[in-house]
């Protein structure tokens, strides 16, 4: 066998990965959030990370090229993973909305930890490229709060900053609550976080009546029980 057909037996066309590249991809993905929740980044060489996957070395770099390639694409699927709980249910109501994203984005949090904790505070050092992605979902979830507030997303840049604040303070209160595991349910801090959102644009609407605040009464049911 030449080098151009044993290239062909071991490699997937980039623009047509078949289903089983893509499985095997997934696959890779999910062992690597698990390592790298019980194990600092630095910690884990490529060698310990095949053989905890039981694969060859060169699968991890056929498909990630490199350790960093391989930690950047295990955030990028959690935020993706993220930004699908978080923003579900487009054709509820626009207020059930917000309150399906707030759920959302908690119930992420609480199953998947180290991910998150990750996403919120930009990696390792401070890393430009995990904060870029961590700015992106943070863009994804304001669109998601404007459109079910407002039902537009093109808000005026004071709205946009008071959001940013709002959506900050969620990242603290995420963080601590789930640094003291059993204090407080998700349902309890998911009302603290809809009351101090609804607070938020209160406040917003009192600099831009274009923006008003939704009616108190109007105000969706719990919804998501369970922990």
């Amino acid at each position: 066998m030449n080098n151009s057909q044993q290239r062909g037996a071991h490699s997937v066309p980039a623009s047509r990965p078949t289903e089983r590249s893509q499985a095997r991809r997934a696959e890779l993905l999910a062992i690597g959030r698990k390592l790298f929740a019980d194990t600092s980044y630095d910690a884990l060489s490529m060698d310990d990370i095949a053989r905890s996957a039981g694969v060859a070395k060169g699968l991890i770099y056929y498909y990630f090229t490199n350790k960093r390639g391989y930690y950047l694409a295990i955030i990028e699927d959690a935020v993706a993973e993220l930004v699908v709980r978080a923003t579900s249910g487009r054709d509820l109501p626009r207020l059930e909305r917000v309150h399906r994203t707030i759920e959302g984005y908690l119930r992420y949090a609480q199953h998947h930890q180290a991910a998150f904790r990750t996403i919120v505070s930009g990696g390792v050092g401070h890393d430009e490229q995990v904060l870029a992605i961590h700015d992106r979902v943070r863009d994804q979830l304001l669109t998601a709060i404007a459109e079910g507030a407002w039902g537009r997303t093109d808000v005026p840049a004071l709205a946009r900053t008071a959001l940013v604040g709002w959506l900050s303070s969620v990242e603290g209160v995420t963080l601590d609550w789930l640094s003291r595991p059993g204090e407080l349910s998700r349902e309890e801090v998911r009302e603290l976080l809809t009351r101090t959102l609804r607070g938020t644009l209160q406040v917003i609407e009192g600099f831009d009546p274009a923006l008003p605040a939704p009616p108190e009464s109007e105000e969706p049911g719990p919804a998501g029980g369970g922990r």
